[in-house]
């Protein structure tokens, strides 16, 4: 962990020299790491409907269809190849087919294209199940991060298809949720808290949207929120959804920030739900599949999760909820890591294979 924190460090320092972008920097140290054989799995390299895929299928044969699980990584849109030990976890020990999607990256390809990419590769996945061993309406939907946002906004355009199989469940882990308030329990606690800084939160955000970095000040008070969207999100989004136990470690409801219209005018994409599911209608939500959702309490988007759970068992979507209660952003990139790894992470991976192998 301490590696990435570094390599972020100076890849930030590149940028200002004029070298090279942080996130290039960080592309280049990760894609340095090749994946390793694995004796447990088969894995191949693939295109579903042009988007780059990574397939793990276990190696002991199955008497019947397994689970499929399509896993959209994290990296806030712009970084990639993480994820190789946590999808290798949950194919080796759920014993079912993950499908890592390698969706295109911002800022070369800007967002949406990263939805679109992890859309088609679900759409093609699910057509297709059954060519991989997967009985299609055994389709889980899964990401962490900003991995996450994206496997929450597809979920929630699929409800729509009909042309398609259900998905069976989303499992999102720490997930961003939403881009109004930079200013509840969980940013005001942990905004100092590596790996996910709160202005660095932002910062990235705004490159992933392709959006001037000068937005940010704004956009962390608030001012990009006109009036009837606070009424109408505050039903959702309002503090007090956010249990008492999350407020101990401190919170202080933030004084009501300036309205401009300028800064709501360049800041729309983050009212999208591509970019903020947990701003979805509710005829949208009570759709939903069954739903698992990892929390961290030092994460400043832990609320997001919390939020998002309510708004869910609200409308009566079934929700297992597991919050790691010494976790942090990021805690799952090391697991099975050996004397790195971190405890926490690997109980967390074990609850969430208990939910997918409980499918």
């Amino acid at each position: 962990m301490e590696t990435i924190s570094c390599s972020s460090s100076r890849g930030r320092i590149f940028e200002k020299l004029g070298i090279c972008k942080e996130v290039y920097f960080i592309r280049t140290l990760l894609h340095g790491i090749p994946p390793w054989n694995d004796a447990n799995l088969f894995i191949e390299d693939l295109k579903f409907a042009k988007v780059s895929v990574r397939v793990y299928h276990p190696k002991v044969p199955s008497a019947g269809q397994r689970r499929g699980v399509l896993y959209l990584h994290g990296g806030i849109g712009q970084i990639g190849s993480m994820y190789e030990r946590v999808c290798r976890f949950i194919a080796r020990r759920s014993d079912s087919v993950v499908v890592c999607v390698g969706y295109r990256l911002a800022p070369e390809h800007p967002y949406p294209t990263q939805f679109w990419d992890c859309l088609t590769a679900t759409v093609h996945f699910m057509t297709t199940a059954e060519d991989y061993g997967v009985d299609p309406t055994r389709i889980i939907i899964c990401g962490d991060s900003s991995g996450g946002t994206l496997a929450a906004a597809v979920c929630q355009t699929l409800v729509g298809r009909t042309d398609l199989p259900k998905a069976r469940a989303q499992i999102i882990l720490y997930p961003f949720l939403q881009g109004v308030d930079f200013n509840l329990p969980s940013y005001q606690q942990n905004g100092s808290v590596p790996l996910l800084l709160k202005k660095r939160t932002l910062t990235l955000g705004m490159q992933y949207l392709n959006k001037d970095v000068s937005l940010m000040k704004g956009i962390l008070e608030g001012s990009h929120v006109p009036e009837d969207l606070k009424l109408k999100f505050s039903k959702w989004l309002s503090p007090d959804n956010i249990p008492m136990e999350f407020k101990i470690r401190g919170y202080k409801p933030p004084a009501s920030a300036t309205y401009s219209k300028e800064l709501h005018t360049l800041a729309k994409p983050v009212f999208e739900t591509t970019f903020s599911p947990l701003l979805a209608e509710d005829a949208i939500i009570r759709q939903l599949p069954e739903t698992f959702i990892l929390t961290c309490e030092y994460d400043v988007v832990r609320d997001d999760g919390l939020l998002y759970k309510k708004r869910l068992e609200d409308n009566g979507i079934p929700v297992t909820w597991y919050h790691i209660e010494d976790g942090f952003h990021g805690a799952l990139f090391l697991i099975d890591c050996g004397y790195i790894s971190f405890p926490c992470a690997k109980r967390a991976m074990l609850n969430v294979v208990n939910f997918i192998k409980g499918l």
